[in-house]
């Protein structure tokens, strides 16, 4: 009987967990018939990204999951306003990801686009690289 090491098996360095979620984009696998599903850092930085663009009441039975900020795109694009981005950012983050630490979050306001760019820096728990998921966020009327 084999046995089987989980970081042999894993597609990167991590120390025993595989990190998985369904893929939205809702591809098929042609082996399986199934949707595709996307696994490790990859998984983690998708749910990051759709964490950071939820809003409040958008999930259900699920209300107080959420960034709300949408209506923080609305508001002029100033150093503060910034601020109150990476806050939000943070905190949704904290909150609802126990799968990485936090490094640091950077919004840059992009003021010929009017939009913010969205960097956020961090690490997935067991893997030793350091991540980033960029994001633009911008209004629409």
């Amino acid at each position: 009987m084999a046995n089987y090491d989980a970081s042999s098996t894993n597609k990167s360095k991590k120390i025993n967990q595989i990190y998985s979620d369904l893929d939205l984009d809702f591809g098929r696998n042609t082996v399986t018939n199934d949707v595709n599903k996307i696994e490790d850092v990859v998984a983690v930085k998708r749910a990051l990204r759709n964490l950071v663009q939820t809003n409040y009441y958008e999930r259900p039975f699920q209300p107080e999951l959420g960034c709300g900020i949408r209506g923080l795109l609305f508001e002029p694009l100033t150093p503060l306003t910034a601020i109150q981005l990476e806050r939000k950012v943070e905190e949704v983050i904290s909150n609802y990801e126990p799968r990485v630490r936090l490094n640091q979050i950077i919004a840059r306001p992009d003021f010929d686009r009017n939009s913010y760019e969205i960097a956020i820096y961090f690490y997935v728990i067991g893997v030793a690289e350091p991540q980033v998921v960029t994001t633009f966020l911008e209004r629409l009327r």
